[in-house]
């Protein structure tokens, strides 16, 4: 893989394994985002082509005709394509496409890539970009680097060094402050049928991203989920409940309410590569939102950054029928926007000890917002096996470029893929609500909840 950037981060990495915890970037290194970077690290010039702008601020007033909770319009809808790449012409493109969207060229002849001008959208709140400048030079990983101490309410490492810090990155990225939204749940079987496999409500809260918290107040949980099914009816009022945890001292916890047993219990097994039930197993929980709960079975190495082909402001696939946008061997090219964007590659190899049966990852974050956007996975003999992607969805309001909605993944051996956490067809869409207290997210409301 040829990057633009490679860098040289042997002395951090060795930091992270080791679990020693100091800064790594001066305050000279981030003076730079107020300059050449921007706010949140990206590069904030263009490419000498042209083919990708100079960052000029995101996009950051609702877009007119948005109803909070609504579907959200598409800002670029009068784009037209400048390239379209297919599995004739992929080669001529392979330098910008990932191992797994190659792979779904040559495998479906009727898919293709229709690509728009590059908007590079992402933007977050003043006080978003303040706090990282502040945790630039603070921010430091402990526990292996698979935990963080001196950072809030902002990208903790904009200037990364090393492969844990781009995911902490990720993790730890702006989304709101509290949303919720109603999601659903579809599995394209091999031979073409779809199969609506769960849907229900996603109650979403982020701690170290409250406005009016500071570094000081932070209590180490950097994410409270609820997640309550209400299809299939078999599983009607089951439900899931995380506390994410950035703190070497505070555990993440994670609940299930099962309807059959009538009550709350620890959920360990929601993690890792345990067949996920949301998607009737076709994905792995650690799959979920590009990335969930621990992630200590891999070690993480920053290859550089490049330009790719990637998903991105697919609004225009969030507002869409779901019958249309889910065809019987992949999503429907006539509605999924691509761009050519900067993106951060970092690869994830099974740690020494460790099992997993996709061993080796390779993640595409954006430098703009942090988002996930693709994953490709490997299994035990080092062949391609899964191809994961999130249409990010532009939320101006917030605002956000938001990853964590409309995400899935293709297998590449049998043929089927998913499409999770998926608003389309329902009646409310990723929306900013007041915070709840912290008690609305306990195992005890978890049980009275999932059985109203």
């Amino acid at each position: 893989m040829k990057v633009t950037m490679i860098l040289a981060a042997a002395g951090a990495l060795l930091c992270a394994h080791s679990g020693t915890a100091f800064a790594l970037v001066t305050a000279e290194e981030a003076a730079k985002l107020s300059t050449s970077l921007t706010p949140m690290g990206a590069e904030r010039a263009g490419n000498k082509e042209g083919t990708i702008p100079r960052w000029e601020g995101g996009y950051t007033k609702p877009l007119p005709g948005y109803t909070p909770g609504g579907v959200r319009p598409d800002p670029f809808a009068d784009d037209k394509p400048t390239l379209t790449i297919t599995g004739k012409n992929a080669a001529q493109h392979a330098e910008k496409l990932s191992d797994g969207t190659r792979a779904l060229l040559a495998k479906h002849p009727g898919l293709r890539l229709d690509v728009y001008p590059t908007r590079r959208s992402a933007a977050a709140p003043q006080w978003v970009y303040d706090n990282t400048a502040k945790n630039a030079t603070r921010a430091k990983l402990t526990n292996g680097g698979h935990a963080v101490e001196g950072a809030y309410g902002g990208i903790p490492f904009p200037i990364p060094t090393n492969g844990y810090e781009a995911i902490w990155n990720y993790r730890l990225s702006w989304l709101g402050e509290s949303v919720e939204y109603s999601l659903g749940t579809w599995v394209v079987t091999p031979d073409g049928n779809k199969v609506q496999a769960s849907a229900g409500d996603e109650y979403l809260q982020y701690p170290y991203n409250y406005k009016d918290g500071s570094l000081d107040s932070y209590k180490g949980i950097f994410q409270y989920g609820k997640f309550i099914q209400s299809r299939p009816s078999s599983r009607a009022g089951e439900a899931i409940l995380v506390h994410e945890s950035s703190s070497a001292e505070k555990a993440r916890a994670i609940w299930q309410y099962l309807v059959g047993q009538r009550r709350v219990r620890r959920a360990p097994s929601v993690a890792y590569d345990t067949p996920d039930f949301v998607t009737s197993g076709v994905g792995f929980f650690d799959e979920a939102f590009m990335m969930f709960g621990p992630v200590d079975h891999h070690d993480f190495k920053l290859v550089g950054k490049k330009e790719m082909y990637v998903p991105y402001n697919n609004n225009r696939a969030a507002a869409a029928d779901p019958d249309k946008l889910l065809g019987p061997q992949h999503l429907n090219p006539d509605l999924v926007r691509w761009e050519l964007h900067r993106v951060w590659v970092v690869d994830a190899t099974l740690s020494d000890g460790k099992r997993h049966v996709v061993p080796k990852r390779r993640y595409y974050l954006d430098e703009d917002s942090w988002q996930i956007l693709m994953f490709d996975g490997w299994d035990a003999q080092g062949q391609l096996w899964r191809h994961n992607y999130t249409l990010t969805l532009l939320a101006p309001d917030l605002p956000a470029l938001v990853g964590t909605v409309m995400w899935g993944g293709y297998d590449l051996r049998t043929g089927s893929y998913y499409l999770n956490a998926a608003s389309n067809g329902l009646p409310t869409q990723y929306k900013a609500v007041p915070r709840r207290p912290a008690d609305a997210f306990s195992p005890d409301d978890l049980a009275g909840r999932s059985v109203q």
